[in-house]
């Protein structure tokens, strides 16, 4: 059974998720398949898929928090 805090966690990634694709429409699920732990190999993906650099990638999950 999960915890709720875990659900949040879950629920916004979920968003940021949806956001991620709206943004750089060739990303799948596969490409956005999060791990705890692997947050450099889901960086990794998303460059490479997109082309974009990785501070370019993290400045736009950095906007989503807000």
């Amino acid at each position: 059974m999960s915890k709720p805090w875990q659900d949040k966690a879950e629920g916004n990634w979920n968003i940021a998720k949806g956001k991620l694709k709206q943004k750089w429409g060739d990303l799948t699920d596969d490409d956005l398949d999060y791990k705890e732990g692997k947050e450099d190999e889901l960086l990794g993906r998303i460059q490479k898929k997109t082309g974009e650099s990785k501070s370019k990638i993290n400045e736009f999950l950095e906007e989503l928090k807000y």
